[in-house]
Parts: C-alpha cells; sequence; structure tokens
C-alpha cells in the first residue's frame, strides 16, 4: 500500500513538472510569435527598445492588428498564471509536490515579468499611434520621440543592458503627458560618455539589487571628463563598514572627524590625522592645509594672514567686511572651491546658509564637509549650476578657477554665475592667480559682466622665488538690468 502510495505521488510530481515545463515554452512561443510580427530581429537582439523607427506597416501589419496581437499575448499569460496559482494552492503533503508548486510560483513571477515588458509595449501603443497622425499634433511629441529621429536612439551605442535600459525613452503609462507636460520621461547622460563607452560600461556593469562595486574614483574620473550627469544605478553605495555617529553639531565643526566614516581604499592617506599634517603633501596640492582645521582654518576670513611686507595690501577679504556691503541682505550662497567647508562655517556663523560644492581630488573633502555637518554639493566645473535664475545672494569662489582656465570656459562659467545671482547679489573672487602676462586678458573677461566694484585688488604671490605670477581679488554687484 506505501508503494503504490509512492508511486501515485510519483507520477504527480511528474505531471506537473512537465505541464510547467510545457506551459513555458507556450508562453515563450506566443511571445515570440506575436512580437516578431511588428519588430525586426536588429531591435530583439541589439537595442533592447521599442522605438527603433520599425514601422508596424511595413512588417504587414495595421496599427490596430498590433494592438489586438499585443491585448491577445497579454490575455493569454494571464489565464496562464491564473491556472497555475489554482494549481500552487491545491493542498498537498508530499514534500516532492510542495518543491514543484515552489518552482510553479518562481516560473510564475518569470511569467510576471514578461507580462510586465509587453504592458509597457501596450501602454506606449496609443502614444506610438499619435506620432504618426497630423503635423499638428506631432508638434507636441518630444523631438527624440518623433519618427525622423528614432533609428538615432543612443541605447543602440552600447552592449551593456543597464546604460541601454537607463537610456532609453520610457513612455509613461496610459500614453498620457505627466504633471511635468511631458509624454515621457528622457534620462540623460554627458555627451562624452561616448567618446568613454568602455569606462561607461564598465561603471555600469553590475548586478542589480546587489552591492555596487567601490568605483566612485572612477565615477569620478567619467564626470571630471565630461561624462555627466552619470546614469543612476540600482545597485546599493557602499558605505564604511565601522560608520559611528557623527560627532554634534556644537564639536564638529572644528573637530577632525571620526576616520571609520570615510571609506579610504581609495586614498593614499586612510585617516583624517595624516591629511592634517600638511608635510605629507596628499591630497589636492592648492589644498594639502585644508585638512589643518586648528592652525590653517580657523583663522581664514575672520582674520588677515600674511600681507605684503611692502605694501601691507592682501588678496585675502574678511568676511565681517564683505557682509557689510549688503547689510542683511546675503542669506543664502554657494562657495564653489576646493576646501573642507570653512568658508560656509564661518559664514554660519553670521547667518548665512552657504553649499560648498567641491569633488573629492586626492581626499574626502565631501566627506569632511557632511561630518562638519555642512552641505557638501558634489560638482564638477563641466556641469551647469542646479539653480533657478536670480536666486542666490552670494557666490564665492578659491582655489580654483586659476590661470589654468581657459578664457571661453571662463565665460561659460561666469556667465552661469551670472544667471544664478539674484540683481543686487555679490560675486566674490577670492585669491585668482595667474601669470602676470595674462592678467590683463583674465580682468577683462571678469570686466564683461559690468559689475559694480566694491573691492579690487592685485597684489603680487609671494610662495615661490620668483615674480612671475599674482593674486587678484574682488567682491562684485550685479547689476539689476531692469530693461531687457
Amino acid at each position: 500500500m506505501a508503494r503504490a502510495s509512492v508511486f501515485l505521488k510519483f507520477r504527480a510530481s511528474r505531471w506537473v513538472s512537465w505541464l510547467t515545463v510545457g506551459l513555458g515554452i507556450l508562453a515563450i512561443l506566443i511571445c515570440v510569435t506575436s512580437l516578431s510580427r511588428f519588430y525586426s530581429l536588429r531591435s530583439l537582439l541589439v537595442t533592447d527598445t521599442f522605438s527603433n523607427g520599425v514601422s508596424p506597416e511595413s512588417q504587414g501589419m495595421t496599427k490596430s492588428d498590433v494592438r489586438i496581437a499585443v491585448e491577445n499575448v497579454i490575455q493569454k499569460i494571464q489565464q496562464k498564471l491564473e491556472e497555475m496559482r489554482e494549481l500552487s494552492m491545491m493542498p498537498s503533503s508530499s514534500s516532492s509536490l510542495s518543491s514543484c508548486s515552489s518552482s510553479m510560483l518562481k516560473f510564475s513571477a518569470f511569467l510576471a515579468d514578461i507580462m510586465g515588458h509587453i504592458e509597457s509595449i501596450h501602454a506606449f501603443l496609443p502614444f506610438f499611434e499619435g506620432t504618426c497622425q497630423q503635423s499638428e499634433e506631432i508638434k507636441h511629441i518630444h523631438p527624440l520621440l518623433k519618427p525622423k529621429q528614432q533609428s538615432d536612439e543612443p541605447s543602440s551605442y552600447f552592449l551593456v543592458e543597464e546604460i541601454r535600459k537607463y537610456v532609453k525613452i520610457k513612455p509613461n503609462r496610459l500614453g498620457k503627458k505627466n504633471f511635468m507636460g511631458a509624454n515621457g520621461t528622457f534620462t540623460s547622460i554627458g555627451h562624452a560618455c561616448f567618446s568613454m563607452k568602455k569606462e561607461l560600461e564598465d561603471y555600469m556593469d553590475y548586478d542589480i539589487g546587489d552591492l555596487c562595486q567601490d568605483d566612485w574614483r572612477l565615477a569620478q574620473q567619467l564626470m571630471v571628463h565630461g561624462c555627466d550627469p552619470l546614469p543612476r544605478r540600482r545597485c546599493f553605495a557602499r558605505a564604511p563598514q565601522l560608520y559611528s555617529q557623527p560627532f554634534p553639531i556644537n564639536k564638529s565643526m572644528w573637530m577632525l572627524p571620526d576616520d571609520r566614516n570615510v571609506r579610504w581604499s581609495k586614498y593614499r592617506c586612510k585617516n583624517f590625522t595624516c591629511l592634517a599634517n600638511n608635510f605629507t603633501h596628499r591630497g589636492f596640492f592648492k589644498c594639502a592645509d585644508c585638512f589643518n582645521l586648528s592652525h590653517h582654518e580657523m583663522p581664514r576670513w575672520i582674520q588677515l594672514v600674511n600681507p605684503h611686507p611692502s605694501s601691507n595690501l592682501t588678496a585675502d577679504f574678511l568676511i565681517p567686511d564683505v557682509l557689510d556691503i549688503k547689510p542683511g541682505e546675503i542669506r543664502i550662497g554657494l562657495d564653489f572651491s576646493i576646501g573642507t567647508g570653512t568658508f560656509a562655517a564661518r559664514m554660519k556663523e553670521f547667518n548665512v546658509t552657504v553649499i560648498s560644492a567641491t569633488i573629492n581630488l586626492g581626499a574626502p573633502f565631501s566627506e569632511m564637509i557632511a561630518l562638519r555637518g555642512l552641505v557638501p554639493l558634489y560638482l564638477t566645473i563641466n556641469q551647469r549650476l542646479p539653480f533657478f535664475d536670480n536666486t542666490l545672494d552670494l557666490i564665492h569662489t578659491t582655489r580654483f578657477l586659476d590661470g589654468w582656465i581657459d578664457f571661453v570656459l571662463l565665460e561659460y562659467v561666469l556667465y552661469d554665475w551670472d544667471r544664478v545671482l539674484r540683481p543686487g547679489g555679490l560675486l566674490w573672487i577670492d585669491g585668482f592667480f595667474c601669470l602676470k602676462e595674462d592678467l590683463d586678458d583674465y580682468l577683462d573677461v571678469f570686466m564683461m559682466l559690468r559689475y559694480k566694484k566694491h573691492k579690487w585688488v592685485v597684489v603680487p604671490k609671494l610662495d615661490k622665488e620668483d615674480d612671475r605670477e599674482v593674486f587678484f581679488s574682488a567682491v562684485l554687484e550685479k547689476p539689476p538690468r531692469p530693461f531687457g
């Protein structure tokens, strides 16, 4: 009797297994047969997108036939999923049948994933049909979705699946415009990403839902070389293994943070003490002393340091003197510099909120600023400032825009800063240095803004044996420009 029971269970288990395989093959055949009627072979194997400029009419099929075919595939898969759910809910005491039920549930999830992709195509069809209507309707469609440009899909350039999925245009569900007035989501990457294909594909090569690689340096290299913005990723960023609670705000501003709160694997220094010892000359060479909070950073912008011995002039302006130019009007600003946030820390003492834009050049500048209780903005000079027009009271820059910068690039940067500065806002150029023979050319670029001069000084740069370089500092006020 026991042997007969075991035999029956074995036959039932084998029957369920064959049924699962059969349903799987049937679903795949239905999908391939239906979709191949209106997709080219290239779109299935290469581009991973349904917007390759392939017309349903060119495949011998009308738009209504495409819609019916997709709806039939969705209906059949839904029926099979419901049947498999009913089978999995049948009571059974056999462990073999339980394992088969588990397999069926996994296969159901697989079919559900296929159906999700098909439903996204189905949701796109009304929008796709709209692109083929009269010209007055086409003019409301985003240029990247117009039929004449669909063959230039950026996703066809890359081989890594995650990049192709990211840059692919994502149409809205139900074929309607979203609250921003767009027909879809157009995720973007920097134009230089196409010339750094290998590096970008390495960056996007990961397991979805797993930990990302420890590749922030690769990401920064891509950003600095123009692949900015970077694509989003579907993996979890790595964190320090032993992250500890940051110091309270009344202590964190002028104390070196806990070393455990930074991932040091990509730096030569492995702790903040190493960075604070300026004789190591590690990190960004223009900011070798930036981590020495007690001696180097503490007096900055509060007391004059190292004035010129003969003229008693200095390129450093003090925060109280600058704020007195517009008493009570300077409330929010941007510090576009390389540093550890000391300017923002000092401005906070005067009730001014400053965001510090920086990147991690040889040292964890962003982490240092955040651990001090300030706001870091991880931003390169390649990118347009993420602020709306006429919103900031102050822009300050030091140790960043110097004699290395191209004149045309400097003009683009200054015009962008002018865009976000409000009328009456202040532009604080702090210690810009260049060669003497280039000074007049750079000053012409700054003067093209036609700002009001509140402070303007040029002094020799004395940190080298020769006198070929000079410092230039200025505080300039944006005019109102009421007519235009």
